[in-house]
């Protein structure tokens, strides 16, 4: 209580202002996160439903804190800080900032506290279940291919699996093409250009959200559940 009445001070701003401002916060949050399927919060979001009244130094970043404090102990919710991901090689060309994921600056997801099957059997939407399971497919084969793979090659691989490219209306999935696009926007995967003797061709790469130990440890049991043994790296022909 008395870090609280401190930090209050320093900036300058009652207790009421405060909560007004962490309560807005939060709400941007949730009604985003749904609005989006999950697409990571831009932080530079955030700090302007603060910054947009307010002109305290540090008090977005007070603000951000409090918020992800209530959405813990009351909502149940972990708000996730993305990690950067790897770094491209010199060799790469990236697309455009709006064709792939930025990790220019600092973003979140929202990731539930509650015990898996527990959050399975009360919370996961059944509708939302192909999804998870496209999700799981893609990132399988990416990984398989040693995290990086070619777009023909990954709808090489899809089609096998029955998933066109081209095939908009698929009665299990949906559009096909728009659900990869979709990892790219929630930063399973991102998309970059690579130059070569025979042209430029489209790659995608495991993005943060894959590279997060919980999602990377779900991915290993996935594969080794298909392939009956403990799996690091299968190449991919």
């Amino acid at each position: 209580m008395a870090d609280e009445e401190d930090a209050l001070s320093q900036f300058n701003i009652s207790k009421e202002e405060t909560d007004k401002l962490v309560s807005e916060v939060i709400r941007f949050i949730l009604f985003k996160s749904h609005q989006t399927s999950g697409c990571p919060i831009k932080r530079e979001d955030l700090t302007q439903i603060v910054t947009k009244n307010y002109r305290q130094r540090n008090l977005a970043t007070h603000v951000i804190n409090e918020a992800k404090n209530k959405l813990s102990n009351v909502f149940g919710y972990d708000l996730k800080e993305l990690q950067r991901s790897r770094a491209s090689s010199n060799a790469q060309t990236r697309l455009p900032p709006q064709s792939q994921s930025s990790v220019d600056s600092k973003s979140y997801v929202l990731v539930s506290q509650l015990p898996i099957e527990t959050f399975r059997k009360y919370v996961v939407d059944e509708t939302t279940s192909p999804m998870t399971g496209f999700t799981f497919a893609v990132l399988a084969i990416v990984q398989l291919a040693g995290g990086k793979i070619p777009e023909e090659t990954l709808w090489h691989h899809l089609k096998r699996m029955g998933l066109h490219e081209g095939d908009e209306h698929n009665p299990v999935f949906g559009n096909n093409k728009q659900n990869l696009e979709t990892l790219v926007q929630q930063r399973f995967l991102q998309k970059e250009k690579v130059s070569g003797p025979e042209g430029t061709s489209l790659f995608y790469d495991l993005a943060e959200r894959a590279l997060d130990p919980q999602v990377s440890e779900k991915l290993k049991d996935y594969i080794s559940q298909i392939l009956k043994n403990d799996v690091a790296v299968v190449d991919l022909d």
